[in-house]
């Protein structure tokens, strides 16, 4: 399967964003997604994932109540809407998939990734 994220900008903080997750050559409802993110300097950092049908999400406390994971298995797309912003918010987004039927939290259990889509948070 291979992905692409989408949806990156440069907002203000409190503001919106929501990302993209487009996937081709697979039928997203086979993978559960999540989504991670790196800093300039840090590493790392999973942030969200959803399960296959959709039923079960999973937040990092750090954006737990402000950001929302969904998904259209029948447009092959999952989406990361992003509430109140905040400049420690700003990082390289990517979405990435897994066959498996558990959440899984570490990025060396999904197998495929997409490009990345950077997200700047001005305070």
């Amino acid at each position: 399967v291979q992905l692409q994220a989408s949806g990156g900008g440069l907002v203000q903080a409190g503001d919106s964003l929501r990302l993209s997750c487009a996937a081709s050559g697979a039928t997203l409802s086979n993978y559960a997604v999540g989504w991670f993110r790196q800093a300039p300097g840090k590493e790392r950092e999973w942030v969200t994932v959803i399960s296959r049908s959709g039923g079960a999400t999973s937040y990092s406390d750090s954006v737990k109540g402000r950001f929302t994971i969904s998904r259209d298995n029948a447009k092959n797309l999952v989406y990361l809407q992003m509430n109140s912003l905040k400049p420690e918010d700003t990082a390289v987004y990517y979405c990435a998939a897994d066959s498996r039927p558990y959440l899984r939290f570490k990025g060396e259990d999904y197998s495929y990734w997409g490009q990345g889509t950077q997200v700047t948070v001005s305070s």
